[in-house]
């Protein structure tokens, strides 16, 4: 019997094949995939999986593809930081990072999703793939076609960071800058999505896309000597890695690999485009859609597909939400690097950001077992702290000129 039973609507329950769709044609709500977990239960352990390659493919018995052929290999198995300089700054006894910033090949956590959904447009006979993006799932989209030997189609907004834009045009995949924010992209690849027959990896084969996240959980839980966490903060853009997240935390239970769940679950959003965090804080189960203008372009969704579940998830977890201001990202992303040695992208910034508000407001305690998730490399999103972290210093060729600026004493030592 296959693992995968069908794609069911998560709002009324109509069960599909697992073909690339991703919408109700009874009520529109959208499609995830429904495993058979006793099926799974019979042939998954942690040996199993400890004995697996060093990637996401280690838990290929929890995602949507058929195999034996993966996609991606590299993706995945990041490091989980015990983060003790940070957290004795944030009084925490036991926080931990999650460090996306170096995933394979793009240096984001999209490089989970897309190995995901590119295996299975594989499968699905496509040819073609393509989507919507920020930044981050273009980069990752257009390096995992190529390695495939895949046609590409990346559609970004016309104001992205330089670096992401140059992490696409690398690959040679045809690149198409659309004159508007995300929301006006992902319209416009909604139709094309429509008239081709090409695999949009966050449009017809979104179901498929969206279980990749959830190795971020196999993998801390694991990291962890399979518990899980106390509390994470989790960065949201269209809240669909917050939920998946949740999700794969209630499979490993489910499949007998950790005793409970004991998680609370914090989603953290930029001021100038929090839909979800807003909605959270004002005592709503319904967001409104908002006009981004953020530093946190990855995270810009002002219209977020998964921001109701996202919303539901932290609410069943008894976790919290919070926003930052661009100032708090930029210091975010700073704190991160002078403690830990990690330069993350803006959504690092939220997420760092927030989790130091979480802690102030008590939400998060001293001694909660705490994992914060950052998914994307600095280098892509330099623009943001360029005019925040100083200038070289600038010496003649000499040693009085060296002592002289860093105020050097006899016994060595000193600061400019």
């Amino acid at each position: 019997m296959t693992k995968m039973k069908a794609l069911v609507c998560r709002e009324c329950g109509k069960e599909y094949p697992t073909k690339a769709i991703h919408v109700c044609e009874m009520c529109f709500g959208p499609l995830e995939v429904k495993y058979n977990y006793e099926e799974i239960k019979k042939n998954i352990s942690r040996k199993k999986i400890q004995d697996g390659p060093l990637s996401i493919w280690r838990y290929a018995d929890l995602l949507p593809v058929e195999g034996p052929t993966f996609l991606g290999p590299h993706a995945g198995m990041t490091p989980l930081v015990r983060a003790k300089n940070l957290g004795a700054y944030l009084g925490l006894d036991e926080l931990y990072i999650k460090n996306d910033t170096v995933n394979h090949p793009t240096l984001s956590f999209k490089d989970r999703v897309v190995a995901v959904a590119i295996t299975r447009a594989r499968e699905l006979g496509f040819e073609t793939i393509a989507c919507a993006s920020t930044g981050n799932l273009a980069n990752s989209v257009a390096a995992h076609a190529a390695a495939a030997g895949m046609r590409a189609y990346v559609f970004i907004p016309g104001d992205l960071e330089a670096a992401k834009v140059l992490g696409n045009l690398i690959y040679k995949p045809n690149v198409v800058e659309v004159e508007g924010n995300y929301d006006d992209v992902n319209r416009l690849c909604s139709e094309i999505a429509g008239e081709y027959a090409w695999a949009f990896v966050n449009i017809n084969v979104r179901p498929y896309y969206a279980e990749g996240s959830k190795t971020l959980a196999y993998e801390t839980v694991e990291q962890l000597g399979w518990r899980t966490p106390d509390q994470v903060v989790i960065p949201m853009a269209s809240g669909s890695l917050l939920t998946k997240i949740w999700k794969g935390l209630h499979e490993m239970k489910t499949l007998g690999l950790v005793d409970d769940v004991r998680t609370r679950i914090n989603g953290a959003q930029a001021e100038g485009c929090s839909p979800i965090s807003t909605a959270f804080k004002a005592g709503r189960d319904f967001f409104k859609p908002v006009k981004p203008k953020t530093i946190a372009k990855s995270l810009a969704i002002g219209n977020p597909a998964d921001g109701y579940y996202a919303l539901k998830a932290t609410a069943e977890s008894k976790g919290s939400m919070d926003m930052v201001s661009d100032g708090e990202v930029v210091e975010g992303i700073k704190l991160l690097a002078q403690t830990e040695g990690i330069f993350a992208e803006t959504a690092g910034g939220v997420t760092i950001g927030v989790l130091q508000k979480l802690v102030k407001q008590g939400t998060i305690k001293k001694g909660d077992v705490t994992v914060a998730y950052i998914t994307g490399n600095g280098l892509k999103t330099q623009e943001a702290v360029i005019d925040a972290v100083g200038k070289p210093h600038r010496i003649q060729p000499s040693l009085a000129s060296f002592e002289k600026t860093f105020k050097m004493g006899k016994n060595g030592g000193g600061d400019a």
